[in-house]
């Protein structure tokens, strides 16, 4: 049999280790580095087997990682599919165990440490938090999976595309089905079903989006088995809409907070950092206190000399504090685009976070700028910008920076509500984080990092870590002329990174009601009251993602702070910049202790 492309291009990397050749042995270390090679061969031969098998059972995660073997299949989460899952997951992990970690390479390390927690939190959420049966996020976010990771970007031609589509919606039904077997509704938090079921319809959209508008492009039996499976598929979320209004969401009766000790754990797989929940706590109080004193700061140079400005004394009362920042953002709330021009002057802001990361020789720009697109209508209203990455394995695909137009439907209330939010300033932020030199330039430098197993499970609080982080890099080095304003947003936005950490904690493990979350964000983290509704909503239905922003950010803004400290007088912001990215995404603790020579730990 033809090696897949997969494990092609597994053993390809394995064998050019960040650079392309191995390291020279010395003649008194010479029985050292054969072990160390018979360790490292070991591992790459379990690493390629593990990801060329661990794909035909997550099928939609597979097409949206790359790897297209598997793009006419879907996650089996039957019992038996469950059981197959675990004992893969455990068979691995008894052969991870068996090589000893510390022969390895430092970049084997690294990427053994990644595997092992991966398989870790498998096991843990199938056996322990399982999900399975209490969650119907896991289906309704796998149904939509499913289509949309075949159909929104163009790796292979539509028809081809099509054809695995048609026979997902064909496997769709028999989904839905499991959900109704396993979940659980005495475990089910009403807020999970009442969202599911308001969601539920929502695979049909992209349907109605992505398949049926091109159906003509398959002629014959293919297009009449397409038609067939969308009717079966509009069939069969009908008959689960009704088990959701009818059955689900009136027994719901689970409780969403997930408590400490299940937190700590979840905290420890999904964010493989090495802060404790303490920690966070701690940094994060202190962090937002410390924030908030500098947002006073920047208030009082805003609102000198103007008209009708509320006191700023040196040593405010915390009401005092709280109407000087308030009146401050107001003059940034005022400076925004007109409801025709948000996608333009989001362009515009882009352009100028390229022009400045260049003349300031902060970080690399790759040579090919990020392609800008209109956000698809069923994803607008949320957010005016996000960045949209390939998947690792699928080289040489487009990243988009999809920017999103008003919707022409809604009112000038809401118009008004957005757009303070996402005024000129916080656009630029929204640039900075998303694109430059933020989400799309981290992307394209951890791309060219040749371990494949480190690019399917790219560390999350890497990514968004390094995309506040550089927010206040841009910040530091006069963005903007330095105005004032500009630093506000940015604050402000990183209180509200700051805020989630405290948030998630306090909402899962102390027990936080509603009005407390709401005092959080509204009043010390300054959001808009709609924002903060939303956020409460998805403080119920998630656990640790919410920490994800700050623990990243701190861990990057501790290992720059290590580096300046090794490096001294020479230190070399670009050089750092680079070097920290090219190590490939890893969880942020492992980059550091790569480029900085520490222990693998």
């Amino acid at each position: 049999m033809r090696p897949s492309l997969l494990a092609a291009a597994l053993s390809a990397a394995m064998l050019v280790m960040y650079g392309g050749e191995a390291p020279a042995a010395s003649d008194t270390g010479r029985a050292g580095a054969q072990v160390q090679s018979q360790a490292d061969a070991a591992f790459a031969g379990l690493s390629r087997r593990y990801l060329d098998e661990a794909m035909a059972l997550s099928p939609v995660a597979a097409t949206g990682i790359g790897d297209h073997r598997f793009d006419a299949e879907l996650d089996d989460l039957s019992e038996a599919g469950r059981a197959r899952a675990d004992a893969f997951n455990q068979r691995y992990l008894a052969e991870l165990e068996s090589i000893d970690l510390a022969a390895l390479s430092r970049e084997h390390q690294v990427d053994a440490r990644i595997l092992r927690n991966q398989l870790e939190s498998a096991l843990w959420n199938s056996r322990e938090f399982q999900a399975w049966a209490w969650d119907p996020l896991v289906y309704s976010s796998l149904a939509g999976g499913a289509i949309y990771s075949l159909m929104a970007r163009e790796f292979a031609p539509l028809p081809a595309r099509l054809e695995a589509a048609t026979a997902r919606m064909e496997k769709l039904p028999g989904l839905l089905a499991q959900a109704r077997a396993n979940l659980d509704p005495a475990r089910v938090p009403r807020t999970h079903a009442e969202t599911v079921a308001r969601q539920n319809r929502g695979v049909l959209a992209l349907v109605d989006t992505f398949i049926t508008p091109n159906a003509g492009q398959l002629q014959g039996a293919a297009r009449g088995r397409l038609e067939a499976a969308v009717a079966g598929l509009r069939e069969a979320v009908d008959a689960h809409q009704r088990w959701l209004d009818e059955t689900l969401a009136p027994n719901a009766r689970g409780e969403f907070r997930i408590g400490a000790e299940r937190y700590d754990q979840q905290l420890r797989y999904s964010l493989n950092s090495s802060l404790s929940r303490q920690e966070i706590r701690t940094r994060a109080e202190a962090e937002l206190a410390r924030v908030r004193d500098e947002m006073y700061a920047v208030a009082r140079q805003v609102l000198a000399g103007r008209d009708g400005a509320p006191p700023t004394p040196e040593a405010p009362s915390e009401a005092q504090k709280q109407a000087a920042i308030e009146a401050a953002m107001e003059y940034a709330y005022a400076q925004r685009p007109a409801r025709d021009e948000v996608v333009d002057f989001a362009r515009q802001t882009l352009e100028h976070a390229t022009a400045f990361v260049r003349g300031k020789d902060i970080v690399t720009v790759p040579d090919d700028p990020v392609k800008i697109i209109l956000m698809p209508e069923f994803q607008r209203g949320v957010a005016v910008a996000y960045c949209d990455s390939p998947g690792p394995l699928d080289k040489g695909l487009d990243t988009y920076y999809a920017i999103s137009p008003i919707p022409d439907e809604w009112t000038d209330q809401q118009v008004d509500s957005f757009l303070r939010e996402y005024n000129d300033y916080m656009i630029h932020v929204l640039s900075i984080h998303e694109a430059m030199p933020g989400h799309y330039l981290e992307g394209a430098h951890s791309a060219n990092h040749p371990s494949t197993l480190r690019a399917v499970f790219r560390s999350g609080p890497f990514a968004e870590g390094w995309a506040v982080y550089t927010e206040r890099v841009l910040a530091d080095a006069g963005y903007l002329d330095g105005d004032p304003l500009f630093r506000l947003m940015q604050l402000k936005f990183y209180a509200r990174s700051v805020g989630n950490a405290i948030l998630d904690q306090g909402v899962h493990v102390d027990g936080w009601s509603k009005e407390q979350a709401m005092d959080l964000m509204v009043r010390q983290t300054f959001q808009q009251a709609s924002e903060a509704e939303g956020k409460w909503v998805r403080a119920q239905l998630s656990s640790t993602q919410l920490a994800t922003y700050f623990v990243g950010a701190q861990e990057h803004f501790d290992a720059r702070r290590a580096a300046e400290a090794k490096a001294g007088a020479a230190f070399d912001m670009k050089a750092y910049h680079d070097g920290i990215l090219a190590q490939g995404a890893p969880p942020v603790r492992f980059a550091r202790q790569l480029l900085l020579d520490e222990p693998i730990q």
